[in-house]
């Protein structure tokens, strides 16, 4: 008799809906086996043997299919390449969907602008400790990245000449932060993801990107130092399938679920640079983790930065306009690291509204009802429903939540993944890629500008197609996959179907989220910090005691829970010791017993490894490149920050 998990024959289903979305290529032949546990290096696991694994080939693997991921699964198929993209969930639900404000560029649609102005905003920004290579790579691409979109059919607002839009947005300026604020963000409404993502989504299925729709990423598959490819297992019907290809092109996004307060969707939990970290390869800047100023009060819900780009400023208890003594020049537009701790300033010293004095509040009602119904209409609905608030009549309360990581997988300005061995902090990990929010180029260094995100997802995401077309043809003959390749995986959701734990998955997840909600906030000290440290590994201890109450593998949200849970541990873990390793403040990570930024020995990037088995997290550090790629770009100085 055949076991409950030999669920596939020889011959694999093609699922179907729609008229194209589940339907594999015509190509596609995978080969299924059952995987031995007795050829491998796991002990003791005879269950695993009833788990039936089904092969794949392809040139490239994209995972995750956001912004980042899409362009680069576009840009591999336009190339010829034979392309998989895998995705936890169906694409257009990605996480990018819900960006908002729009996209940097120095178009200059709306008067004189210029990349270089945008770069320096963007070293700027970062505080120094952005890559300065990567920087120039990226806004020198913007332009014509923004024209490639609208070419694509992204569907940006219009001034009346037909040029695309711009508006204002935080951290910008002109003349090299000499000329006042710039217009340099490009935007559709105030639903620019959502354009941008539905267009990448049609433009990748007009091309015949073979998607893998509701496939989650378990791990990757490494040989000898060589990312082979990733094995995942389809959550529809509980099979495990390893995709053995010859670029492995990380896009899964942040880890924002860590925090019990976030703009993030649930399906942000770092799985991606869990992956990595489990293959023994470091994360960086993981302690820069960006609190957006405005999400709703008691909702997280994010409210964008177009809104004061377009006229909108925030107020105390007094009514005061406060942001005018923290920034004079830029004022409500600072960078959202400086526009957040001011907001928490302002509640710690008792000007917060409300009952509790514990927020602030948003502006708009003096704006005209036109400009509401035309550049912000998705947040004028967020703030109805979230807030119970009409934006035309009263303001949004608001108050900083957890919103963006500014580190990742490192990688190069070609979205190579990198390691440091042998003392060369620049090592590339052959086979192995990233980008988005997963990646840690860096252009964000210490702190991203609002509008740099999606602008980071596109660029980069087309970076590593290029980059792949640059040294591999496609349908390049490959070597089988080892028989025991992904064993160590199925043998981890194998222990956590038949865990007899205490502590359900919601239980232990709670108390991470709360342990760094509370111990790695806006501000930090060294006490709160080391006691972070502590209550975090003891967390991650927990790990071991999962109870999960679903056994099948059947949609076992339970079990899929439990997995993303074991990712976020790891950024968790990660970023509360790599905030408790920089004693200085730098962007977003604000120490209160280390105030000011100290150039002479913290302009350098934190890598950070961990052992899965138990918690135990290591600390180097590789330097910052602040070098521009070549003389169209002069090195931007470290000056004191100021808005």
């Amino acid at each position: 008799m055949l076991s409950r998990f030999n669920f596939l024959s020889t011959a694999v289903k093609k699922f179907t809906f729609g008229s194209q979305l589940r339907k594999f290529h015509k190509s596609f032949q995978p080969r299924t086996q059952v995987i031995n546990p007795d050829q491998g290096t796991v002990k003791g696991q005879s269950r695993i043997a009833k788990y039936q694994v089904v092969d794949h080939t392809y040139d490239a693997v994209v995972v995750g299919a956001g912004g980042a991921g899409l362009r680069a699964a576009l840009g591999l198929t336009e190339k010829g390449f034979k392309t998989a993209c895998i995705s936890k969930l169906f694409p257009t639900r990605s996480h990018t969907v819900a960006a908002q404000g729009g996209i940097n560029a120095a178009l200059g649609n709306m008067g004189p602008d210029d990349w270089r102005w945008h770069a320096y905003d963007t070293v700027k920004g970062s505080d120094w400790l952005g890559d300065q290579d990567a920087i120039q790579y990226m806004c020198r691409e913007a332009p014509r990245t923004v024209i490639e979109l609208e070419h694509y059919g992204v569907p940006f607002s219009r001034n009346e000449d037909g040029t695309v839009y711009q508006r204002a947005f935080g951290g910008q300026s002109l003349n090299y932060g000499k000329g006042g604020q710039a217009t340099r963000c490009a935007a559709a409404a105030d639903r620019t993801g959502h354009a941008l993502l539905h267009t990448l989504y049609g433009q990748a299925l007009r091309k015949n990107t073979t998607f893998f729709v509701e496939y989650f990423a378990l791990d990757l598959i490494m040989e000898d130092g060589v990312c082979r490819g990733v094995i995942a297992m389809n959550m529809e019907d509980g099979s495990f399938h390893r995709f053995a290809s010859h670029a492995t092109i990380l896009a899964t996004g942040g880890y924002g679920r860590a925090y019990f307060s976030c703009t993030s969707a649930h399906t942000c939990t770092g799985d991606g640079n869990a992956m990595v970290a489990r293959a023994g390869l470091p994360l960086q800047d993981f302690e820069f983790v960006q609190f957006h100023p405005t999400g709703i009060y008691g909702a997280g819900c994010l409210i964008t930065e177009g809104a004061r780009g377009e006229g909108g400023y925030l107020s105390n208890s007094t009514g005061e306009r406060f942001m005018e003594r923290y920034a004079p020049t830029a004022k409500d537009l600072a960078s959202r690291d400086v526009v957040s701790r001011s907001i928490t300033i302002e509640v710690r010293e008792g000007r917060g509204v409300g009952p509790r004095k514990d927020h602030v509040l948003l502006n708009l009602s003096h704006l005209s009802p036109e400009v509401l119904k035309e550049r912000l209409p998705g947040i004028s609905e967020t703030a109805a429903i979230f807030s119970g608030v009409d934006v035309t009549k009263e303001p949004i309360p608001v108050l900083p939540t957890v919103h963006y990581n500014m580190g990742g997988i490192p990688t190069n300005f070609l979205g190579e993944a990198l390691t440091k061995t042998n003392g060369n902090p620049d090592t590339i990990i052959p086979g192995l890629m990233a980008a988005g929010e997963a990646a840690c180029v860096s252009v964000h260094g210490a702190n991203r500008l609002g509008a740099n995100s999606l602008l980071d997802i596109v660029v980069f995401g087309r970076a590593c197609a290029n980059r792949v077309e640059e040294i591999l043809k496609p349908n390049s003959p490959q070597k089988p996959l080892k028989p025991n390749a992904g064993e160590e995986s199925i043998a981890n959701v194998d222990k956590l179907l038949h865990s007899k734990g205490s502590e359900p998955t919601a239980v232990i997840r709670d108390k991470m989220q709360r342990v760094m909600q509370n111990n790695c906030a806006v501000f930090r000290n060294g006490e709160v910090l080391a006691e972070g440290v502590k209550l975090i590994d003891e967390t991650y201890g927990m790990l071991d005691k999962i109870k999960t109450i679903d056994k099948s593998l059947v949609w076992n949200t339970d079990l899929i829970e439990s997995l993303e849970l074991q990712n976020l541990m790891i950024n968790a873990s990660i970023t509360m010791h790599s905030a408790a390793n920089r004693k200085e403040s730098r962007g977003a990570h604000a120490r209160e017993d280390f105030p000011d930024r100290d150039d002479a020995n913290w302009i350098k990037h934190t890598l950070g490894w961990i052992d899965p088995s138990t918690g135990k997290v290591t600390i180097d550090y590789r330097p910052v490149h602040n070098k521009p790629l070549d003389d169209e770009m002069a090195e931007v100085l470290p000056v004191k920050r100021v808005y």
